[in-house]
Order: structure tokens, then sequence, then C-alpha cells
């Protein structure tokens, strides 16, 4: 499993560098048919490469991604290693040793009819591309097993957050900072009152739904050159809701932002991408999750739910019963410490393994 870890981790795949995604899907891929014994289809849409397997009439859909938020060549400042007990590397823990794990649960399988699988090359960028083929795959089956990490200490995932994204853009008008800057609208200082009324938005959602809403300006940017008032700025918005009702009313309050400078102009773009997934969704698999630990001898299973969304998000938004952070055990996803804990990589495949067996 080490060594089949190494192959994917050391293949980078960063979900903007096509190229690469379009390489690690065929890495992917080429694993998968040696553990597997078939070939799988390469699907491209957008120009972003998805990996599936489908095995007679699927019932069940297990459901990963192979791209990952480390720019190309990170591998050279994060190289793969394994020492004490530790695997490091680029996507490690976001998600590849949840692929490993998948791949050895499917081979220990006496037959894969019923089962499809999909890996997708653009899911930290939200599946653009993606998105349909989830939802279609995932109406046609009665589960969904996400093997996305885990939560810490190992916990199954069984509700996530709604994700919403915006870019506001503000439209002002240039002008000479020094000689006439009363002639220009400064879009950076429309930009900062608009600041200024998001972060009234959670309250007020939070008021009318409840709470756990987060509403979090990230990037910015604002004119062209230190002497000239702005005349365009910039900026997004990444939310996060725990119910569809959260989601609605942090769309109305956004889309209802008004400039406050006579003479700006303000555009909202964006929306809602993906939706929460509620714990209903994930009832019925936990426990059954929890049954095969314990007729494994691990012990009881811990549940968590995240502020992360993933496209488990989208297979619970169509109906479909979903069951998220099935994959590695370990830390630091996106970040500089990401790492797995190999030596609970067996026992999360067996898991895996005696849930597909029970499901079918």
């Amino acid at each position: 499993m080490l060594a089949d870890l190494e192959t994917l981790v050391t293949c980078e795949s960063f979900s903007d560098d096509h190229a690469a995604v379009a390489r690690s899907a065929r890495v992917v891929g080429d694993l998968g048919a040696r553990l597997l014994g078939a070939a799988p289809q390469i699907l491209e849409a957008g120009g972003v490469s998805h990996v599936q397997w489908t095995f007679g009439t699927p019932r069940v859909l297990l459901l990963g991604h192979h791209d990952t938020v480390w720019p190309t060549g990170s591998l050279a400042t994060r190289p793969w290693s394994v020492e004490d007990g530790v695997a490091r590397g680029p996507g490690v823990f976001d998600m590849k040793a949840g692929l490993v794990q998948m791949f050895h649960a499917l081979a220990a399988q006496p037959s894969l009819d019923g089962l499809c699988v999909l890996i997708t090359g653009d899911e930290e960028t939200g599946s653009d591309t993606s998105r349909q083929l989830i939802e279609d795959l995932a109406r046609r089956c009665s589960a969904t097993l996400v093997l996305e990490p885990s939560a810490p200490g190992g916990a199954l995932k069984t509700g996530r957050k709604g994700v919403s994204f915006y870019d506001l853009t503000v439209h002002g008008r240039a002008a000479h900072s020094g000689l006439e800057p009363e002639k220009g609208v400064n879009a950076a200082t429309e930009v900062a009152h608009q600041l200024l009324a998001l972060a009234g938005v959670a309250d007020a959602v939070a008021a009318a739904t409840g709470p756990g809403t987060t509403v979090t300006p990230t990037l910015l940017s604002a004119g062209t050159s230190g002497n000239t008032v702005p005349a365009r700025a910039q900026l997004s918005v990444d939310v996060r809701v725990p119910t569809a009702a959260a989601q609605d009313e942090v769309d109305r309050l956004i889309r209802g932002l008004r400039p406050r400078l006579s003479g700006a102009r303000l555009q909202v773009g964006g929306g809602p991408n993906r939706p929460p997934l509620d714990p209903d969704a994930s009832g019925k698999l936990f426990a059954l999750a929890t049954e095969q630990a314990a007729r494994l001898g691990m012990g009881p299973l811990a549940q968590a739910a995240v502020g992360g969304a993933s496209d488990g998000n989208y297979t619970a938004g169509v109906g479909c019963p979903t069951l998220d952070g099935l994959g590695a055990v370990g830390d630091g996803a996106h970040a500089a410490h990401e790492h797995v804990v190999t030596a609970e990589m067996p026992g999360r495949t067996r898991l895996l393994a005696g849930l597909l067996g029970a499901l079918r």
C-alpha cells in the first residue's frame, strides 16, 4: 500500500494544471486497473480528466478525487517520505491515501458487481466539470461512500456545511490622486464599505435561521497605480452554512448589498456551490459502519460534522445516502504539516471492505 501511495503522491496533480491532472489520471487508472483487473474510462470535461469504473448496474458509488491544492513543483520542498510511521508529501492526506485504501478494499471483494468508482480531477476547485456526472451517478445508487480523509482521530464525517462563493466587483472612476482626487470615485473605499457590510451578514443569518454560518472575505484587489484613484476593486467571499435555509438567506443578503458612494456600481457574481450534507443522510450508513467496526474488533467509531465541503455534499443533495471521511487518518489537509498515519491504513481498508460487503 505504501508503494502504491508513493506512486500517486509523486505524480503531482495541482487542480489548475490540467496537464498534470491528465498525467495523474493515467497513473490512477493504471493503479486501479492492476488492482481491480479492469481498465477505467478516462473522461475529459472542460479540459479536466476524471477516472471511472462501472461494474454491472451501479448500486454503490465510491467517490474520491485525485487533484490536489499543491502547485506543480511542490515535491521539491515537500518530498515524499515515510518516517516513524508517518507518510508525507503533497496530497498524501487529501486524498491520495484514501484512493489507495479504496483500491485495496475493492481488490479484496469477491465480486465488484454493482459498484461504481468515480475519481474526479477538479474537486478542490469546486467540481465545476464533474458535478453533473457525480449527481447523475448518485441518483442511480442507493449509497455513496466518500474516501475523503477522516476528521481528527479518525472520525467519519456525517455532516458537512454547504458552501457558497461570491465575487464582488466595484466599479468606480479613475482620477489623478494628487491633482483632482475629488473627480474620482474610489473603488477601494467602496469595497471597504462592502467589507463592513459583510461582517454583519453572518449575524443576520444566525438571527434568522440559527448559528453556524461563516462569511469570510478572502481575496482582495484594487487599483492600477499608486497615484490613481482606483476605478475597480474586487473581493472574493467564502461562505459556509449549516442548512439550506441559511444558504438561501446568505444569498438574499449578499445580493441585496448596495454601494455607499455616489457614482459607484456594485456587481455581485457567484452563489451557492455545494448544498449542506445533513447528518440525516449519513445516519444509517454510519450505523452500518459501526457494526462492521465492532465485527472487526476495531472499537467504537466516532463521527463529526465539519466546515469543509466535498463532493459528498452533491450526492447527499440529490437524495443519495452518503457517508464521508472513510479515507486516511492523519492531519494537515492543505497545510504544510499534511501527513498520514500509515499504521491506520490497513484497518481503514478492512472497514471499507466490510462496509461494501454489508451493503451488497
